[in-house]
């Protein structure tokens, strides 16, 4: 059985969390995915109060909810690669700081955005620095047995998994995974999706499921908030591969619908969507707790 989970960014966001971790249940998640993004808003959680951390995990205890990943996407603004040394520095200090909230939190693992830089131009140099602090980031991930899994992206730096076990073989841990996203690794061209979760499944922690549009020579792709069954991923296609390769590991629903008009009936259908192609492949939800 595979554990299904609902990005946070779904949710109506002026819920509390008792309210959300409830709402995961009654829409038929088995996890949340938290959030740490770019903004200040999310930002500031990697400071919370020990008073903070303590009332987050009572509502997570009080509803018998749990987390399976923090998705750490503030690297977008802070990137371990920047040309920038301040920038790096702060880079390291959000991870350690994420690597101690999720500790305090029981997540065990952190998503990181695979980018060696976002906002500024990418160069020799910015992805050497990016694997020089990526070292420094799993050395302090280790020291904590916490697993760090890189996302494939939006962005051909590490748009598959086949790039991210390149990675691998220039940083030799346990604690340094992949975290593919199907949308992802399908809308690049260069990228046979199959083929890459099949020589990758060894080195996958969870799995996003999103839908997306390819990227061609004259169009740069549409990589979020792309309706489920409108995009181009062959989503019953890579759900067979995974089965016959005996991924037993999560997989999440990313959905950005927190300023939508009704986002639980959009979460609703998402949901319906994944049941029913879950059931042609054969693949059985956890039950919920």
């Amino acid at each position: 059985m595979n554990a299904l989970g609902i990005y946070e960014k779904a949710l109506p966001p002026k819920l509390n969390w008792e309210q959300k971790f409830n709402l995961v249940h009654d829409l038929g998640f088995n996890f949340l995915e938290f959030s740490i993004d770019e903004s200040d808003e999310r930002l500031q959680r990697l400071d919370w109060s020990k008073a903070q951390r303590s009332e987050f995990r009572q509502a997570m205890w009080k509803t018998n909810s749990r987390i399976n990943t923090l998705m750490l996407s503030g690297h977008r603004r802070f990137p371990l690669g920047s040309a920038d040394e301040h920038v790096r520095e702060q880079s390291l200090e959000i991870m350690q700081k994420a690597i101690d909230l999720a500790v305090d939190l029981g997540i065990r693992n952190i998503q990181l955005a695979g980018y060696d830089v976002y906002y500024e131009p990418k160069t020799v140099q910015s992805h050497e620095l990016f694997l020089e602090n990526l070292q420094k980031c799993v050395d302090m991930a280790a020291k904590k047995l916490v697993m760090l899994s890189i996302e494939t992206m939006d962005d051909p730096f590490l748009n598959s998994l086949t790039k991210i076990s390149q990675v691998k073989t220039q940083i030799k841990s346990p604690w340094l995974q992949g975290y593919p996203d199907l949308g992802n690794i399908s809308a690049w061209p260069e990228n046979d999706v199959i083929v890459d979760l099949e020589n990758n499944v060894d080195n996958i922690a969870a799995i996003h499921l999103k839908d997306t549009k390819k990227v061609t020579p004259t169009f740069k792709g549409q990589f979020k908030e792309v309706p489920f069954g409108e995009g181009d991923v062959d989503f019953l296609g890579c759900l067979k591969a995974l089965v016959r390769l005996g991924y037993s590991g999560s997989y999440t629903v990313e959905m950005w619908t927190e300023s939508a008009a009704d986002p639980t009936t959009e979460i609703k259908q998402a949901k319906l969507f994944f049941d029913q192609l879950f059931k042609q492949v054969g693949i059985r939800q956890e039950a919920l707790n």
